[in-house]
């Protein structure tokens, strides 16, 4: 199967904006509210939702494995798979540099009534939920 860069591409940009935002969060320390949205400085050293807190070690080998399986299966994805599934991707290594090189995940955009999140906590969603509605349609 020949190889599409677009997922790269949009891969490497999910990965570069996370760490752009996350970067100059960790580095300002930047506290903003607009009202309905919020830009704070927090630090995860669980899992979404404020799973399996402390477990950093855990999360980054979970990861590693995720990533693991995406790659050895990829070629077995269907055409309609293959953007979510690159974007779950993106969203795994964006959390897992933070992972590895800080010791916990900076999470940043708060709307106030969700828990705290970040770029690669989006990509996570959205793929992740684009899988579920690609694999619904094909089995509907």
């Amino acid at each position: 199967m020949k190889f599409n860069w677009k997922y790269l591409i949009i891969f490497a940009c999910v990965v570069i904006v996370d760490q752009i935002t996350k970067f100059f969060v960790y580095t300002n320390k930047t506290f903003a509210d607009f009202g309905w949205f919020a830009l704070n400085f927090v630090t995860n050293t669980g899992a979404g939702f404020g799973m399996l807190k402390d477990n950093n070690l855990l999360l980054l080998f979970v990861s590693l494995i995720v990533l693991g399986a995406i790659l050895f299966f990829h070629d077995k994805i269907p055409a309609k798979g293959k953007l979510p599934v690159w974007l779950i991707s993106a969203g795994i290594v964006g959390n897992l540099i933070d992972r590895i090189f800080r010791g916990f995940v900076i999470d940043m955009l708060d709307l106030k009534w969700w828990p705290v999140f970040n770029i690669a906590d989006s990509a996570l969603v959205i793929g992740v939920i684009w899988l579920i509605v690609v694999v619904m349609r094909e089995k509907g």
